[in-house]
Order: structure tokens, then C-alpha cells, then sequence
């Protein structure tokens, strides 16, 4: 039966969450629960921004609960399992979380989204089913305590953004258990899972999701949770024989180099560790800047409050040693400040902008 664990208090009648306090995640999600629960139809959801301006959609009652059924039917899951809200439950992730509780019937735990969230839970409290973010994963695993109960959990499914390499094989390495999700808001939440292994992911479609791609090799998707539309996207993909697919990035940021599609995001993945041994801690997105002769040049923005030449030059000279001719940057850039979107992502296209008038 469902019911919401906060710290030391209870929520499972309907009249429990119409309470407000002080706490601001809590009355976020109590707010979420009570409107499912006294049968409303109709939510408003701000998407992330991560590929354009942050929009409000509207999102269905059935649309919600077809999202929580599938995903439900994907894992085989019962209303024995204990799940875990350790995302901010005003936005999609952490809404989805709540709502999965609801239709599956289970307990659910709320605590305060940290970068270890699992640390704040009480030492005999082992939880099932969690969702979250890769930086949580990463700082989790780093913490002896946090990685026994990962360890133990039945389902980790991890999104918000894609794994970095080394973190993909650190987890291939230490669980058996982790999902990487694959979807949007205007599809409700994921609309694919890919099992984290220590290869390319390979990403299988939820019950009732029908996947294809239109004449530019960007994936369209219709499904109970994107109701009667078929959502077309902007993302680049590869079928499989059996269905799966493999994501290639996005179509607006792929590069053309002297007739050479480059995907950045495959490049980044690559090369990420390299970067790493010379510029530690540091963001870093490939990109297209105008060229006369390529028509776009492939440059490596890196975000550093030092501008260091020297650094850059051997990090171009490491880069030789993993990347073809084609996929080596013709010039690398520092810049300060990465440009971010609203939920705090980087702002590719932006970035980029500053980048050529710093150049």
C-alpha cells in the first residue's frame, strides 16, 4: 500500500498531504501527491532546456500513469518493494518517482536530493528502486557505506544526463544493477533502458513504445506516454538487429568538417579521461565554429579560469594519440565561464557564440 516516508513523519491518507511546513521539497512533493490522489487529470511541466528554451507542456493523467505501468511492467515489479526519492520532486525525475509509488502501490522514502543521497538514509533502512543523476552515482560509489546499500539495491536507473566513460566502467565494474534511462519530458520520462555494462549501451524500448527514425536518422517515438503524438526528436540513433538502439548525439550539434560528420558527444566520451590528466575537474564540450575553407572547423572548449597554453598544447598532442585526423580539434579554446541553461546544464550553442567572438 502506498504511503510517504519523510524523516520521522507518515503520509498515506489523502487529508496527510494537505499540509504545508516549512520544508520546500517536502511540500513539493506532498503537493504532487495530493492533486494524483484526489484524481486530477491535468499537470504542468516545465521541460529542462537542454536542447532549446525551457517551455511549459501539459501532461495527462494517462500519459502519467501509462509511463509508471510501463516502466512498472519492464522490471516486473511488486507492491513488496521499498523505493527511494532522492531527486527534487519539482521536476520530472523526482515527480515520476512519487507517481511510481502511487500506481505500483509501494512505500516510498523522500529525502533531500544531495550529491550522496543515501548517506542521509537511517543505517538499516535498505531501500529497492532508485532513480538517480550520474553525479550522485559517482560520489555514492566513493563512500563504503553508500556502495553496500547501491549493492543491494534490486533496480538503479540512472538519467538526467549521460555517463561519462570512466563512470560507465566504474559502474559496469562495481553493480549489476544499473539502468541508464533514455527519454524527455514531452514523453512523460524514459521511454528505453539501456543495462550499464562496460560496452556501448544498448537501449531496449519499454512495453508498448514504438521507436523508428525519419529520413535524417533522428529517432521518433510513439507511445501511451506521449498519448496520440508522435514525438519526432532530434536525436541521432542506431537500430540493432534485435530493435535495440545505440544513441549517436544530437542532430543539432553534429559537426560538418569538410563534408565529415563529427558527433561531439562520442568524441567527448573518448577523450574525457585524456582531458582529465591536464585539466582536472574541468568541463569540456567539442563543437563547429565557421571556417572558409571546412565550412566548420572542430575546436575542444574547455572551461578554465587559468588559461594555460602550455597545458593545451600537450593536451593537443595526447588527443593525436586516440583521435583519427579527421576527429582531432584544429584549435582548443579556454574559455572562464561555460554558458548554462536553466536547470543548470551547458548550453552548447552558446557557448560555442562566446567561444568565436573570444577567438
Amino acid at each position: 500500500m502506498f504511503r510517504l516516508l519523510f524523516e520521522n513523519q507518515v503520509f498515506q491518507k489523502i487529508e496527510d498531504f494537505q499540509t504545508q511546513g516549512e520544508n520546500e521539497i517536502l511540500n513539493s512533493a506532498l503537493s504532487f501527491c495530493g492533486d494524483w490522489l484526489s484524481g486530477k487529470t491535468v499537470f504542468s511541466q516545465k521541460t529542462s532546456g537542454s536542447t532549446g528554451t525551457p517551455k511549459e507542456i501539459t501532461l495527462t493523467r494517462d500519459r502519467l500513469k501509462a509511463s509508471a505501468e510501463a516502466t512498472g511492467k519492464f522490471f516486473g515489479v511488486n507492491s513488496k518493494l521499498k523505493l527511494l526519492c532522492c531527486l527534487h520532486p519539482g521536476y520530472i525525475a523526482g515527480k515520476m518517482m512519487l507517481l511510481r509509488a502511487m500506481v505500483w502501490q509501494c512505500e516510498i522514502r523522500l529525502v533531500m536530493p544531495s550529491s550522496e543521497p543515501l548517506s542521509s538514509l537511517p543505517e538499516a533502512y535498505q531501500p529497492d528502486f532508485v532513480a538517480m543523476v550520474p553525479l550522485q552515482v559517482e560520489k555514492t560509489l566513493e563512500n563504503d557505506s553508500g556502495k553496500r546499500k547501491l549493492k543491494k539495491l534490486k533496480t538503479l536507473l540512472i538519467g538526467g544526463a549521460p555517463l561519462s566513460e570512466s563512470l560507465q566502467v566504474k559502474i559496469a565494474s562495481e553493480l549489476d544493477n544499473a539502468w541508464q534511462s533514455f527519454g524527455m519530458t514531452e514523453t512523460v520520462s524514459h521511454i528505453a533502458l539501456a543495462k550499464i555494462t562496460d560496452q556501448t549501451l544498448c537501449y531496449q524500448a519499454l512495453p508498448g513504445v514504438k521507436l523508428g527514425t525519419d529520413e535524417r536518422g533522428a529517432l521518433w517515438v510513439e507511445s501511451p506516454m506521449s498519448g496520440s503524438e508522435t514525438i519526432q526528436t532530434n536525436d541521432l540513433v542506431h537500430f540493432q538487429s534485435d530493435g535495440s538502439f545505440q544513441w549517436l548525439g544530437r542532430l543539432d550539434f553534429v559537426i560538418n568538417s569538410g563534408g565529415i560528420k563529427l558527433h561531439p558527444e562520442i568524441l567527448e566520451r573518448k577523450v574525457e579521461m585524456s582531458i582529465q590528466k591536464f585539466f582536472s575537474d574541468s568541463r569540456f564540450i567539442f563543437g563547429g565554429i565557421p571556417d572558409e575553407h571546412l565550412g566548420q572547423k572542430l575546436v575542444l572548449l574547455i572551461e578554465s579560469k587559468a588559461k594555460n597554453l602550455e597545458k593545451a598544447g600537450n593536451l593537443r598532442e595526447e588527443l593525436s594519440k586516440y583521435l583519427d585526423r579527421f576527429s582531432q580539434p584544429k584549435e582548443i579554446i579556454i574559455l572562464e565561464k561555460f554558458s548554462e541553461t536553466g536547470s543548470g546544464k551547458i548550453d552548447r550553442l552558446k557557448t560555442l557564440a562566446n567561444a568565436q567572438s573570444d577567438s
